[in-house]
């Protein structure tokens, strides 16, 4: 198998080259013109034109050097979104160093296992984190930094006397030793959700940084007169990748807030004239219960084709596309300004590779649902490797060398290709297997539904019977009725929930996700309670 999965050649998009070049040169072509609008909640917004910004970048990279950050070494990067997690992460790249970007919802044992499994020695954080990270780095961390406040995201705590103030991390960037640009070392490392396992370290190279950069860009339509606007963390690929180096590539103007705020939304979009930005179902859903004023944005990457609710309340396009960690970058993508399939991902990016098979890595046809695959170069377009993980790192690619993203999707003759869950998302019932997400559409399509979750129940019998929990947008006595009746209008009877919990709220993991693994766990537990 290893001989099929190909390496990158001699000469690429990127030889010769790696990210402080793109930040340098961008720095040296328009010096003056912002780069970075951070808008912290509890104070005045902070701007950053290319020069500043590269100014603070290569301070801090100096001095990351003069307290002992060598090449190769990795960084702890624990933060909320500010516009200091930005100046740190390209000033690990700069020190030759690997920066490792974690989830700050993370627990201590979490933590402790990051640091641990990269072999972070330094961390910067922020005080909100100072003595998680410092209780989870025990014995392992030599040093870590901290900023002087919280940025608006977290409570304004202290910082602890034994951290370094991050504002001291600097030196004068002239002693900073020259670095030979290498494009396929590694650059940076980010953990996914695990869900019966330890989460995975998806190894990103200076290469694949610019690749995310340079196809980011191309993707959304980012040019160097846009502003962009982002508020999903920046320790995930989405705005890491989509939203921050995408405006790096262009030389463009990105509007930075520390988390989604519907209160505080349109205000900082319409004061900066925002473009164009990035949104999940999640906070749509909050915006569409405030009325929508004058604005400036012309398009809204979603990840679904222009859904008429949007469409209607906001006037706005939005791109369908499909990503992932693993990817970098887009393999699927939609046509902007050009007709598509209504809540289709799109269509296969030019780029990649992109099949859709069955579980024997046989094509499905047109119309039938299967495990996405994408072929890409593991470095350049797809991630280098999974972190101390040769095993996992294979066990993603399938033999003929295409990475198996887990995903089930299904591509029709025009070559539109709808998303149709994680495999993980899967029910096995009796002899049959199901989309936990085909029941999920039937119970939306009711009306009156904010949001809902289908997992299987343990059942002597069939394996896993379907159950439903449901969060309505108001309380509605005849709701579950109403789900009842749909259910049984368009699934088969074994498709059909045991039981609807209506609930208040669903339990979330990163960018806003349902956390469906906590749910299977509840009712795992309560069966057995019962059964016991």
């Amino acid at each position: 198998m290893a001989n099929l999965i190909p390496s990158p050649a001699k000469l690429h998009p990127f030889t010769g080259k790696d990210l402080p070049w793109l930040l340098e040169a961008q720095a040296e072509k328009r010096p003056d013109h912002p780069f970075l609008i951070f808008e912290p909640f509890d104070s005045a917004p902070r701007t950053w034109t290319y020069a500043r910004f590269l100014a603070a970048v290569q301070s801090v990279a100096a001095g990351l050097v003069a307290r002992g950050v060598c090449g190769g070494d990795f960084v702890l990067l624990h933060m909320d979104n500010c516009d200091d997690f930005l100046i740190a992460w390209h000033a690990c790249s700069r020190a030759g160093a690997v920066v490792v970007t974690t989830n700050t919802r993370s627990s201590l044992d979490e933590l402790s296992y990051y640091i641990a499994h990269s072999g972070a020695r330094f961390a910067l954080t922020q005080p909100s984190y100072d003595e998680l990270v410092r209780e989870a780095g025990t014995d392992l961390l030599k040093w870590i930094a901290s900023t002087r406040t919280n940025a608006g995201a977290a409570p304004d705590v202290p910082r602890s006397d034994a951290s370094i103030p991050f504002e001291e991390v600097r030196a004068d960037a002239a002693t900073l030793p020259d670095r030979t640009p290498d494009p396929l070392a590694p650059n940076s490392v980010q953990y996914t959700s695990g869900t019966t396992s330890r989460p995975k370290g998806v190894v990103w190279t200076h290469a694949n940084a610019l690749w995310g950069a340079r196809q980011n860009a191309i993707a959304c339509g980012v040019r160097p007169e846009d502003i962009g606007h982002a508020f999903l963390p920046l320790f995930h690929t989405n705005a890491l990748s989509y939203s921050h180096l995408s405006t790096l590539w262009a030389g463009a103007t990105l509007v930075l807030q520390p988390r989604f705020s519907a209160s505080r939304y349109w205000d900082v979009a319409i004061r900066h004239k925002c473009t164009w930005g990035i949104h999940i179902p999640f906070s749509l859903k909050a915006l569409l219960g405030k009325p929508a004023p004058n604005h400036s944005f012309t398009r809204w990457g979603l990840g679904a084709f222009d859904p008429a609710p949007v469409l209607q309340a906001f006037g706005v396009p939005c791109i369908g596309w499909f990503g992932m960690t693993e990817t970098v970058s887009l393999p699927i993508i939609s046509n902007s300004g050009l007709p598509g399939r209504e809540m289709s991902m799109g269509a296969a990016a030019p780029e990649y590779g992109v099949a859709v098979r069955d579980e024997d890595g046989a094509d499905v046809a047109f119309g039938v649902s299967g495990e996405l695959h994408i072929r890409g170069v593991p470095g350049i377009s797809l991630f280098k490797e999974y972190l101390n993980n040769p095993e996992a790192t294979a066990q993603a690619f399938a033999e003929d060398g295409w990475f198996r993203t887990g995903d089930l999707v299904t591509a029709y003759e025009d070559g539109q290709i709808v998303f149709n869950g994680r495999n993980k998302d899967m029910m096995r019932i009796g002899a049959e297997n199901v989309a936990e997400s085909e029941i999920e559409r039937v119970i939306l399509s009711v009306g009156g539904i904010s949001d809902v979750a289908v997992v299987g129940r343990p059942d002597p019998m069939l394996d896993e019977v379907p159950v439903a929990f449901v969060m309505p947008f108001a309380e509605d006595p005849e709701l579950t009725a109403r789900i009842t009746a749909a259910c049984e209008k368009q699934l088969a009877d074994f498709k059909r929930p045991r039981d609807i919990v209506i609930v208040n709220e669903l339990p979330r993991v990163t960018l806003g996700k349902i956390d469906k693994k906590s749910l299977r766990a509840k009712l795992r537990e309560d069966h057995e309670r019962i059964e016991g």
